[in-house]
């Protein structure tokens, strides 16, 4: 079986409904064209490797759902970039500016009490400048080489400093 444009329009309509029924009524119009688009990838990425499916349908059903949980997962570590409003934007709620200004303050807290020259690195890489690896060593005068160590050994001492002062956000229900 060719996959000309006549079995590309049989699915269309089959995968528009497995995408709508896939993702929650609250999603965004963009987060279903998002996962349109990836499941027409996969197929471009099957047909390329392995050829056609033997049955499209449940080979489309079930790269939807794969999809959907994929989409469902990356959604909880994703932020949008500065220049885009986020939707929950902190500017627009005095109760979420005052969160995030108290969850600043913690960091800074906790970043203060780090030891050694543990203070400076993470000082310089949460500056607003945005600077280098090259920028940041030059500045603590030390070797751009061993600055991702120094930052890994940093970093593990703020996670446990700030474990240790705020209990995990346990997740809830699916998802």
């Amino acid at each position: 079986m060719t996959y000309d444009t006549t079995v590309i329009e049989t699915l269309r309509p089959l995968l528009a409904a497995e995408a709508h029924a896939e993702l929650p009524a609250t999603t965004g119009r963009a987060d279903l064209d998002d996962l349109e688009q990836a499941v027409w990838l996969r197929l471009l990425e099957h047909l390329g490797t392995q050829g056609p499916p033997p049955d499209p349908a449940a080979w489309l059903t079930a790269t939807v759902r794969a999809e959907a949980r994929r989409q469902r997962r990356t959604s909880v570590r994703e932020r949008p970039y500065s220049g885009e409003p986020a939707a929950d934007a902190p500017e627009s709620d005095p109760e979420l500016r005052t969160l995030a200004r108290e969850q600043a303050r913690a960091l800074h807290s906790a970043v203060r009490r780090l030891p050694g020259r543990c203070p400076r690195l993470i000082g310089a890489l949460l500056a607003p400048q945005d600077l280098t690896y090259r920028e940041i060593a030059g500045t603590l005068g030390m070797s751009q080489g061993s600055l991702g160590p120094e930052r890994s050994r940093c970093l593990g001492c703020l996670r446990r400093i700030m474990a240790s002062e705020v209990a995990p956000h346990a997740r809830r229900g699916k998802g």
